[in-house]
């Protein structure tokens, strides 16, 4: 049982593509809300700022749940050159963009693309993925491709 924690933690942990922009502190004992880039791997000219919490130690140790910071997120999308779709997933699960721990083992921060065949867009949803309860914290962003056809190197 611990093994398969640990291998779900590990699978969980795996970094991303991203690069913190920003940091604004929230109040006096040093929360703050961070703010990364993060380039779609698989969609050319997709750029994707995610926003959410970080807990000081000043925090933890005054309210507990030390391994713990709270599920709130924002994401918005922009395009950023051309887009070129690669090979993504184009059921309506999608597939993780960005993920980022926000526990020691069961909660993770995510950015997941959905491909709006019927509206020609793509969707993306930040959300926490918990193992223990889901989350109904969540934000959207929609990129509209208009004419953007698919990559044939990549399908």
């Amino acid at each position: 049982m611990y093994r398969a924690a640990f291998l779900v933690a590990l699978t969980l942990a795996t970094p991303a593509l991203s690069e913190q922009i920003g940091r604004v502190g929230v109040d006096w004992v040093g929360n703050d809300i961070i703010i990364e880039s993060v380039p779609d791997p698989k969609v050319q000219g997709i750029t994707c700022h995610v926003a959410y919490f970080d807990r000081s130690l000043i925090d933890r140790l005054a309210n507990g749940n030390w391994f713990e910071d709270p599920s709130y997120s924002a994401v918005d999308c922009v395009q950023t050159g051309p887009i070129t779709l690669g090979n993504i997933a184009r059921d309506r699960k999608g597939e993780t963009v960005f993920s980022e721990r926000q526990s020691l083992i069961l909660k993770s921060l995510r950015v997941t693309r959905i491909y709006d065949a019927t509206n020609n867009a793509l969707v993306y949803l930040a959300h926490a993925n918990e193992l223990t309860q889901g989350s109904g914290k969540m934000s959207m962003s929609v990129i509209p491709l208009g004419n953007v056809a698919d990559n044939p190197a990549a399908n």
